[in-house]
């Protein structure tokens, strides 16, 4: 499989005026911080968005975007298996904060919301300390909850997937509202 285009902050900056920027992240994160124009498409919401997405790309380019890169290039291959073309940010909205570039807020965000990353990092941190606790104080088998988020932060190395992020996606807090999510979908249509 193919790498997906990607383009670095700069080139972003000056074509941002051209492109339509979809962002991935879940909601929380979107309203931490995102790109100027930004559109918050989670990405298991993604398949939802294809008609729009499409609309959207036959009008211009798409710049798909999330934290640190790994996302959006998931979602550039979706799309490339649509034979949606798209671009991802490199180094996410990390890098473009990093090269001194704004990240703009919506009105009214009560507070910043955990990246994935580190929701991801707490949580297995949480339950490799539960398991090696308990199997201390109650029985040697719960140290088997160890051994199993640690298999399954090595496969999602090797995998470049993260099983434990698409479950803690599916929490509340990372969903988007539907309403909030028709809005961008018209969005999408209109561009």
């Amino acid at each position: 499989m193919t790498q997906p285009t990607t383009l670095g902050a700069g080139e972003a900056r000056t074509r941002l005026h051209e492109l339509t920027v979809i962002d991935v992240r879940t909601p929380g994160e979107y309203a931490s911080g995102h790109l100027p124009g930004a559109l918050n498409v989670p990405l298991d919401q993604i398949r939802r968005a294809l008609p729009d997405i499409r609309h959207a790309a036959e009008r211009g380019d798409i710049l798909v975007v999330c934290a640190s890169g790994a996302r959006s290039e998931n979602a550039c291959r979706m799309l490339a298996e649509h034979h949606i073309a798209a671009a991802t940010l490199s180094g996410g909205t990390g890098a473009w904060a990093a090269d001194g570039h704004d990240l703009h807020r919506p009105q009214g965000a009560a507070r910043a919301a955990w990246g994935m990353e580190r929701q991801v990092r707490f949580t297995a941190g949480s339950v490799v300390l539960t398991g090696l606790l308990l199997g201390i104080l109650v029985h040697p088998a719960f140290q088997l909850l160890a051994a199993g988020i640690a298999a399954g932060l090595v496969f999602s190395a090797l995998t470049n997937t993260c099983g434990m992020a698409a479950v803690l996606a599916k929490l509340p807090h990372n969903r988007p509202l539907a309403a909030d999510l028709d809005t961008t979908l018209a969005e999408l249509r209109d561009r």
